[in-house]
């Protein structure tokens, strides 16, 4: 997993709340187990029209947002189903940090699994910074997880909280299977006295 320690990027707005993971990734890309190839689904039912043209509307379409590394949106983002899919997507596409006012449990967890940063703000601080998105090309946020800060295109800054634990694994990219290797040797220890003790098993 890649680490994340400081983000700066374009910060695309999305000002919808309640966007579950069926809006995020729909069921019909949901046939894959690769992480990979996800990005051209994500928002689909918003991105793309009925004939599979880019609708011109939809703001990841958007030439400012095309790029965009970060999403400000609406409150209880990630809601609905728990399918791991949707942070897939998110990443593919090249979101590293969502910030909103609240997020579905199942949906913050997979992201810090997946090296994605959901960051909870207030809802002034969402306002201000669905402001600042607002501003296309020069909407560009800093996200400085030591400091637990993000800093806006006119100095402001907001500080958010974050589990110590999830701090850790992010800064250093540790995914589950990367926290189990850390104790690779005690790991090889423990089979090798198993083996030694039941050289029959």
């Amino acid at each position: 997993m890649d680490k994340f320690t400081t983000l700066t990027g374009v910060a695309a707005p999305l000002p919808i709340m309640n966007v579950d993971t069926d809006m995020i990734i729909p069921k019909q890309y949901l046939k894959t187990i690769q992480r990979t190839g996800l990005g051209k689904g994500l928002f689909s039912e918003m991105r793309y029209r009925d004939d599979g043209s880019e609708n011109p509307d939809f703001v990841l379409n958007q030439p400012a947002y095309r790029n965009a590394r970060i999403l400000v949106a609406g409150d209880n983002f990630g809601c609905g189903s728990s399918r791991e899919h949707a942070p897939w997507a998110l990443l593919d596409f090249g979101l590293r940090c969502i910030i909103s006012t609240s997020f579905a449990d199942i949906f913050y967890n997979n992201c810090f699994k997946n090296g994605i940063l959901p960051i909870a703000v207030s809802e002034a601080e969402l306002e201000k910074l669905m402001d600042d998105a607002k501003r296309g090309a020069n909407a560009t946020l800093t996200v400085d997880l030591a400091a637990q800060e993000i800093r806006g295109p006119d100095g402001g800054v907001i500080t958010f909280d974050i589990d110590p634990f999830r701090k850790h694994c992010l800064l250093n990219g540790l995914d589950d299977i990367g926290l189990t290797l850390q104790k690779a040797d005690k790991i090889d220890d423990y089979e090798k006295q198993a083996a030694a003790k039941r050289p029959w098993a």
